[in-house]
């Protein structure tokens, strides 16, 4: 099952105000894992950044007027994301609308909204009346956010991804495996190491597939 974590950063707080993405941070899971693949863009709005986004996450105008704009890289997105994979995102309303609106400006339909997992939400059914902000579930989960002294789409999405298995019911503890690991290049001048893990297979015994197959034939409409 694949899975993609995900986050934005932008230059306000609403796509209807003229406001854009200026950076995108994508994390690949398969059933539940992370394999190492990601995604991290950072876009020109065409436009001018606030100081109060900013003060945010950092990124300025300057930086970000030799960078692609969003039309330029959409193939890029939607191919990462893939057709089918779940999208995992904190406060995801807010991810989405901007997402869709940038995909609408250039022809694109929007995403399914039953693709989306909001892990606000399932903090907040989890642990009702706590803060669940990302900083305070790295803290209550004991998961290392250090580096996290601004916003950031990719850092945000890894920071999440561990965040969303814990709220999955924690993470299988002491059967990490020496990791590979897989360098992905994006746009910016950084680049990103992370353990790669390869996806694990469960194929059927053929004695399952012969008690499945016995099971089918008992059932009514099955």
């Amino acid at each position: 099952m694949r899975e993609i974590v995900f986050d934005t950063e932008t230059t306000g707080m609403d796509p209807a105000e003229g406001h854009k993405i200026i950076e995108i941070g994508c994390v690949e899971l398969d059933s539940h894992i992370a394999t190492g693949k990601t995604l991290h863009l950072y876009l020109n709005p065409e436009r001018d950044v606030p100081a109060e986004a900013v003060a945010v996450h950092g990124l300025t105008e300057e930086f970000l007027k030799d960078k692609p704009t969003f039309g330029e890289v959409v193939g890029e997105f939607l191919d990462f994301i893939g057709d089918d994979a779940k999208l995992i995102a904190h406060n995801a309303a807010f991810d989405m609308k901007f997402v869709n609106a940038e995909l609408k400006t250039f022809g694109f339909p929007s995403i399914d909204p039953k693709r989306v997992i909001d892990t606000l939400v399932m903090a907040r059914e989890k642990f009702p009346g706590s803060p669940a902000n990302l900083d305070a579930l790295c803290r209550r989960f004991n998961i290392d956010n250090s580096n996290r002294t601004l916003h950031g789409a990719l850092l945000d999405s890894e920071l999440l991804a561990e965040v969303y298995m814990e709220l999955l019911g924690g993470r299988q503890r002491g059967l990490e495996i020496e990791p590979q690991t897989q360098t992905v290049q994006h746009n910016s001048a950084i680049k990103t190491e992370r353990p790669y893990r390869e996806p694990r297979s469960f194929p059927p015994t053929q004695d399952e597939l012969t008690a499945h197959k016995a099971l089918m034939e008992k059932l009514k409409s099955a």
